[in-house]
This record gives structure tokens, C-alpha cells and sequence, in this order.
């Protein structure tokens, strides 16, 4: 039915729930996995201040190796979940990337034919205050999405 999988992280608990119901998935199926994470760039906010404080060069290298250290840990665990299952996970980190953007541009680039991801449910106000990746994949994506909640 679904031959490769993406599974996506951010290495929260509630990403973990989708993390693990993609792992079980999968195994059922017998299917091949690629979880994926993806993280930001250096913020703007932090980037200048009223006060005038533009970040340097260092501050941003110091800011992606941070973000490289925290997806290989993330990416590690989940790996090693996956291995416990029997699964060999092919792991992949976007850096500097909108979350919603990598995770459609991973599943299309390694031909993924579902998408696993958790999302909190929230409704109204608060997920347009909040932002929701999964909304976002939701709405612009070609291949299926299990939501987990």
C-alpha cells in the first residue's frame, strides 16, 4: 500500500507520538522510512534589536553548528527506535529551512508516498496565532498525510 514513508520530527513529545505510530506503520507494511527534521534559520528577531545589535558571523555559525548537534541527536534516537523495530531509517536534516516547505520538498525528493506527523489539534485563534505546520502540509501537499494527535 505505502512503500516509503516520511516521518517527520522536531524532537518534541508530541512529534514523537507521530514518530512512533509511523515506525509501527511501516514495519506493518514493510515499507522503507526517511524521517526528516528540519530547522530554522537564525532568527530575525535576534538577528537586530531597537537597541542596534546585529549579530556577527560567528553568532550565526554558532547558531547552525547548535541546530546540526540538536537534529543529529533527534535524528540518532529516532534511528535507533527504528532499528529496535527491525526498520532501517534513512534520516534526513534540512537546515535553514520553513518546516512545512522541507517536509513537502523531502517527501517529493525521495518519492515518499505518505507523510506521518503529529499535530496538537488546535483550532481557531490560537493556531493562527500559533502557526501550524501540519495545516500548512496539510493544504499544499500532493501526497497523503496521516495526522497523528
Amino acid at each position: 500500500m505505502y512503500n516509503h514513508i516520511l516521518i517527520t520530527t522536531d524532537g518534541s513529545d508530541l512529534a514523537q507520538r507521530g514518530v512512533g505510530q509511523g515506525l509501527s506503520l511501516a514495519k506493518a507494511l514493510g515499507s522503507k522510512v526517511t524521517v526528516v527534521i528540519a530547522t530554522e534559520r537564525f532568527p530575525i528577531q535576534g538577528a537586530t534589536t531597537s537597541s542596534g545589535w546585529v549579530g556577527s558571523p560567528v553568532d550565526y555559525e554558532r547558531y547552525d553548528e547548535g541546530q546540526k548537534r540538536f537534529a543529529a541527536e533527534i535524528l540518532s534516537a529516532v534511528k535507533a527506535e527504528a532499528g529496535k523495530l527491525g526498520l532501517d531509517a534513512n534520516t534526513v536534516h534540512v537546515a535553514n529551512a520553513h518546516p512545512a516547505t522541507a517536509i513537502l520538498e523531502t517527501a517529493a525528493g525521495y518519492d515518499c508516498d505518505l507523510i506521518v506527523m503529529a499535530s496538537h489539534g488546535r483550532r481557531g485563534v490560537s493556531r493562527m496565532l500559533m502557526g501550524s505546520q501540519t495545516a500548512e502540509v496539510l493544504a499544499h501537499s500532493h501526497t497523503p498525510v496521516l495526522v497523528v494527535r
